[in-house]
């Protein structure tokens, strides 16, 4: 199982929101790209990068932090937020992005997420953000009545790289992942699912591990930044 730490990205700074807050933001870092070399440094295989801003104005806008991290670290990154058309994807792709998290469009434009992973095999995700059940976009501010599930069904068969599922209510909370709809999902379909919200301890992620269901892996962030959870332990851990 691989450990995703995650950079978030608000006003060109590496932030952590309570829930999906943005007006709840702790800064962390004003060197997006040191804190990712930093974590390069430490053991870590992937990064998990998120255009907070982007990811409301729906379109890219801290592509220069972005950038940065990519020029100077040489493990892969995967995308997400304000990414909503092929000109987008393939834009990022071109720079060096592993792998582009589709989100909102997957919700709003399904077809664009189908056409995407056609095109580029192993290289779309989709990110399947929930409270209670059900799906939310727009960075989080917009709530649906599609459920998690039927989402995540729909795109079997497509070619997607993996689904990244986070509970809102637990990003942020240092309260312990929702492993139990977790593993539903995971043992619902055959992609691939990264679990996002709420990782904060070594005893998380071996939950998440254990749980019963084959998770790709699991995205951490303010647990590492508050040294709640120590990145070189947590990946040998997951290694053995």
């Amino acid at each position: 199982m691989i450990l995703y730490p995650a950079i978030d990205l608000k006003d060109g700074q590496a932030v952590r929101l309570l829930r999906g807050e943005m007006d709840a933001a702790t800064v962390f870092n004003d060197d997006p790209a040191a804190q990712a070399e930093a974590f390069v440094a430490a053991g870590c295989e992937w990064l998990h990068l998120v255009d907070l801003n982007g990811a409301f104005a729906g379109a890219p806008v801290n592509a220069a932090p972005v950038e940065e991290i990519l020029k100077r670290c040489k493990v892969p990154a995967q995308l997400g937020g304000g990414i909503r058309d092929m000109a987008t994807i393939e834009g990022w792709l071109s720079k060096g992005l592993a792998r582009v998290i589709l989100g909102t469009v997957a919700v709003e434009n399904p077809a664009l997420v189908l056409e995407a992973a056609r095109a580029f095999p192993g290289q779309v995700a989709v990110g399947i953000d929930a409270r209670n059940g059900r799906v939310a976009t727009k960075g989080w501010a917009e709530e649906t009545e599609v459920m998690v599930t039927d989402l995540a069904r729909s795109f079997e068969d497509a070619g997607v790289a993996a689904i990244i599922y986070t509970d809102i209510d637990r990003d942020g909370a240092m309260q312990g992942p929702n492993v139990e709809a977790t593993a539903a999902l995971a043992n619902a379909v055959s992609i691939p699912v990264i679990a996002s919200g709420g990782v904060s301890s070594l005893a998380d992620l071996i939950a998440l591990r254990d749980c019963g269901a084959p998770l790709n892996g699991a995205i951490s962030g303010r647990a590492l930044y508050d040294g709640a959870l120590d990145l070189r332990a947590a990946l040998a851990a997951l290694a053995d």
